[in-house]
């Protein structure tokens, strides 16, 4: 059991491309023995970054992902215009550089750049189904 005490849950239409995709740009690692498939379809996995956890599924075969709502209903993206992460996630990284450039070279949607001050150094960006994501460095 880990040790953190609130461990995000995701839904995502490809399951097995998002773990692929999680991994190789924001630099989770899978462990592959919580990865539990039914009819090629992803029921449960979970990543770890670090020593945390962010567990993932593909709920039914009606889920639509937030970039294909984006796609399909014009109004969500007017929810979306702003960069700022109302419903996502907050990763502290060691070097925030480092992984703004991976995520980037692989392919993740920048909502703002690298910003300094405030809280501390962060970039915001969403992955390839549009959940978003905040990466600060550590202080």
């Amino acid at each position: 059991m880990p040790s953190q005490n609130i461990i995000p849950m995701l839904s995502y239409e490809n399951g097995i491309e998002a773990i692929d995709w999680l991994c190789n740009a924001f630099g989770f690692v899978e462990n592959k023995e919580m990865r539990f498939m039914e009819n090629g379809i992803v029921t449960h996995a979970e990543l770890k970054l670090n020593d945390n956890i962010v567990m993932l599924a593909t709920p039914t075969p009606d889920y639509i992902s937030i970039n294909r709502q984006r796609n399909e209903y014009t109004q969500m993206n007017k929810w979306l215009s702003v960069p700022y992460i109302v419903n996502g996630l907050l990763v502290y990284v060691d070097d925030v550089d480092a992984h703004f450039k991976t995520a980037t070279e692989n392919g993740a949607e920048i909502l703002s750049g690298i910003e300094e001050g405030g809280p501390g150094k962060r970039y915001r960006c969403a992955d390839i189904e549009g959940q978003r994501w905040m990466f600060m460095e550590k202080k």
